[in-house]
């Protein structure tokens, strides 16, 4: 969720336009050649999206992205995608690559985004990455912890309770991993208590920490802003993608409501306004409130990585600086 500050980053960019990038761009065909990701994290609506189409344009590069929904064609409006003129302006994948029923996890992605770079960093010595699903940036970056236990049956009987009922034993028993973990999905609460339960240990800890070895070097940004001004942000998107019909749209993916894709805030709370469970208007409150907490664990998740340097998310300027010294750096 994140285009409503378009014409800061453009008026930024083409005041701070130069050539000097030029300079630290090698042959591709080089061996020697150290390749660059730019990794643009940070909550949602903070301005990622901006930011990433100001980066790519002045490395004259594409956009990977690392959102664990914009996979999915029929999620439109509710997953806040760059707008079809900046789909155009700059090359974008893995937006709109996938059906709803095609199930993206993480691991899926990390798959196929390092296949997707493979072929990128044959054309472009530096390629933009912009994200804020936690999980799906960890994939990219370093992999999934190798946590392999299974037990179909008890995962059967997680799949029977409610959303809240997982919510509360996640909570209990592991209170470091749900204040970071994506609580509107389902899916991971349940694979966390599958991993607590099946081996009496805090998920938090039994993950490993062993990250892979990427053949690229990972700049990584994070966008903030001061927390009300966010969230004011995030309440004005929210009614602008009410007025966009994002009413209709949750009314056509209704009756597809549990597939695992749609278990999101910004559909969740209009299946529950179709099934009578509350009034429209608690249903777009819901998705406002929902939408802070998101960018709230965002925050949790991302600040905890040492490797992300935080800049407001109007100080273009200055990114574009720190990345350039970062890839002089390793050069």
């Amino acid at each position: 969720m994140s285009g409503e500050h378009k014409a800061e980053s453009r008026e930024q960019k083409a005041g701070s336009e130069s050539t000097s990038h030029q300079s630290l761009v090698t042959s591709n065909h080089s061996p020697f050649t150290i390749h660059n990701l730019i990794l643009i994290v940070g909550p949602t609506a903070v301005g990622k999206t901006s930011m990433a189409l100001a980066l790519a344009k002045y490395y004259e590069t594409e956009i990977l992205s690392a959102d664990s929904r914009q996979f999915y064609k029929e999620l439109e409006i509710g997953t806040a995608k760059p707008s079809a003129e900046e789909l155009v302006s700059i090359k974008h994948h893995l937006i709109n690559s996938h059906s709803f029923k095609e199930v993206v996890d993480a691991g899926t992605f990390e798959r196929l985004a390092l296949e997707t770079l493979s072929e990128l960093f044959k054309k472009y010595q530096t390629v933009i990455a912009v994200g804020g699903s936690g999980l799906y940036i960890q994939a990219l970056c370093e992999g999934l912890d190798p946590v392999e236990l299974r037990d179909e049956e008890l995962r059967a009987n997680l799949a029977n309770e409610s959303l809240e009922s997982l919510q509360e034993k996640l909570q209990a028993l592991d209170p470091e991993y749900y204040a970071e973990v994506d609580v509107q999905n389902p899916q991971r609460l349940m694979r966390a208590l599958e991993i607590i339960l099946l081996t009496g240990k805090k998920y938090s800890e039994l993950r490993t920490g062993n990250k892979k070895a990427r053949d690229f070097k990972i700049i990584k940004i994070g966008l903030t802003d001061d927390r009300e001004l966010l969230y004011q942000r995030i309440n004005t998107r929210v009614d602008e993608m009410v007025h966009a019909g994002l009413e209709e749209e949750a009314k056509k993916l209704f009756p597809f409501k549990n597939e695992y894709a749609l278990q999101t805030v910004g559909y969740t709370e209009w299946f529950d306004y179709f099934e009578g469970k509350h009034s429209r208007e608690t249903a777009i409150d819901l998705i406002k409130r929902n939408t802070r907490r998101y960018a709230k664990r965002q925050l949790t998740w991302f600040r905890r990585e040492e490797e992300v340097t935080w800049f407001n998310y109007k100080d273009l300027a200055h990114i574009q600086k720190y990345i350039e010294d970062k890839i002089r750096d390793v050069q």
